[in-house]
């Protein structure tokens, strides 16, 4: 049996999600100077905004799925929160600190997705669809961190 990719909307969505991410870390090589400074500053202001939105969707899939006093349901809204928790301190780090502080959140957040308990109540395409959308947005912070150190 051959693996089905996300639905097309999804899919949209979360390509579309990486245009901020993708032109911050490209910016921050080939514009001007000015402009890179605006790029970091957009790309870390937006990479915390969908980390904490990573965090908003464990609450939905918690508040659908769950029996609200079992155990399942209150660790996973309790651990809904750790992505906000880290992106909004993260704003008020130095940049070069708070990407890394981002960055770390989003492989934290997708280490907890594949987690069997957790797994098992995400769609398989989801799985896939953050798999790949995870890793170029961790690619584009270590390019932004890149040039963070170069401008050091």
């Amino acid at each position: 049996m051959f693996a089905i990719g996300p639905p097309r909307l999804p899919f949209l969505l979360g390509i579309a999600g990486l245009v901020p991410f993708l032109a911050g870390a490209i910016i921050v090589f080939v514009a001007p100077v000015l402009w890179q400074a605006l790029a970091i500053k957009a790309f870390i202001f937006y990479s915390a905004v969908i980390l904490s939105f990573l965090g908003g969707i464990h609450w939905g899939v918690a508040m659908g799925q769950e029996v609200s006093d079992t155990r399942g349901f209150k660790d996973r809204l309790l651990l809904s929160m750790v992505p906000s928790l880290l992106a909004w301190p993260a704003l008020l780090l130095d940049y070069d600190d708070a990407a890394l502080v981002l960055m770390i959140g989003f492989l934290l957040v997708r280490l907890y997705e594949r987690q069997r308990s957790v797994a098992a109540s995400l769609p398989a395409w989801y799985q896939r669809l953050r798999s790949l959308l995870t890793a170029i947005v961790v690619l584009c912070h270590l390019a932004v961190l890149a040039r963070l150190t170069l401008m050091n």
